[in-house]
Order: C-alpha cells, then structure tokens, then sequence
C-alpha cells in the first residue's frame, strides 16, 4: 500500500475476455471487505468513503483473483462483471461501447443453465431442449427467415431473424455440451 495516501490504484479486468473495465482505488478497508464479500469495494476519493460496486446500480464485480504488482503499490483485479462497469452506463470506463457480444452470449449461458435446472413447463427454451424435433423445425425455418429477409434486404428483418437464428441454434449447441468456445476455436482454425 502506498505510504503516502494510503491508496492502492487497482486495474480491473473482465475474466471472460480479459477487456479492462476501470481504475479504481482501494485502501485497507476496502481490500478487507472485498476479501470478506467476495465482491469489489473501492474507496472513493471524492467522497471520503467505502463504497462497493455495484451497490446501487446491480451491476456488481465478483472477484476470482486479486494480485499485486512486484512492488506492492499497485493491483490487479479480475472480476466476474455484471453489466457495464462504467458510471456512464458503458461495459468499460475505456470505451464508449455497450456490453460486447461475449459477454452477452455468456449471459444467455447463464439463462439456459437456469431454465435447464427449473425444468418450468412455462418456458420455450425447456420446450426446445425436452423437443428435439421442435428445436430443429424452428432452426430450419428461422434459417428460411433470414434468407428471405437478406432477399428482400430488409436490414431490420434480417437483424431479427438472424437473432431469432442465433438463440435456436444456440439451444441446440448448448444441448449437446458444444460451448462458444468450441465454435470460435473452430472459426479461428479457419484462418490459418
């Protein structure tokens, strides 16, 4: 910690993409609530007082790994980010973009895992995962939808069949134990 304010700045990093999210500052009551919580607290500076991210505004940063730097005057935080970190409503402090389509198809992980694990007779993606059959005659005709949409080039109706596409083939991915993960390093042997 550094001496002279009793502040350590702290670089905080999105595990999922390694994108940096915000600088903030910590002293030794924030280092020792976010140790106790498991989810980041800073100090502010302006305000003279412990405040813990998110608290407000839901989008809170759970922490996997603390490090410092060789000198001890600095950290490195890799968090786990629920929604934007930016006060201003974007992903990053270090860009003026929204949420990045990683994080949003790691969101829609998360939302099949639920619906999976509640097995509610209510929800379409259950229906899709307990109908095999179902699940393929939607990926077919929502692939006949994004042709006719790129026929007629209606950009809006394309954006929306291509997502309605998208979320089915998604589904069937996900059942099958096919990770995004699996199909970007598919995509990435194609390069070569």
């Amino acid at each position: 910690m550094s001496e002279k304010e009793g502040m350590m700045p702290v670089v905080v990093q999105d595990v999922r993409n390694n994108n940096v999210l915000m600088l903030a500052y910590m002293n030794d009551e924030s280092i020792e609530q976010t140790k106790k919580t498991g989810y980041m607290h800073y100090w502010s500076r302006s305000r003279d007082a412990l405040w813990k991210k998110g608290e407000t505004s839901g989008n809170v940063q759970k922490v996997i790994e603390l490090m410092t730097d060789c000198d001890g005057d600095a950290m490195l935080a890799r968090v786990e980010q629920t929604g934007n970190a930016c006060h201003t409503g974007t992903y990053s402090c270090f860009s003026k973009e929204p949420i990045p389509p990683s994080d949003i198809v790691s969101g829609l992980w998360k939302v099949f895992d639920e619906r999976k694990a509640s097995q509610s007779d209510s929800s379409y993606t259950v229906k899709l995962m307990r109908n095999r059959n179902l699940l393929l005659k939607k990926i077919a005709e929502e692939s006949s939808e994004v042709i006719i949409a790129a026929k007629d080039k209606e950009r809006k109706e394309i954006v929306y069949e291509a997502a309605d596409l998208l979320y089915h083939l998604m589904v069937l991915l996900y059942d099958e134990g096919i990770s995004m993960q699996d199909i970007y390093k598919e995509l990435e042997g194609r390069r070569k």
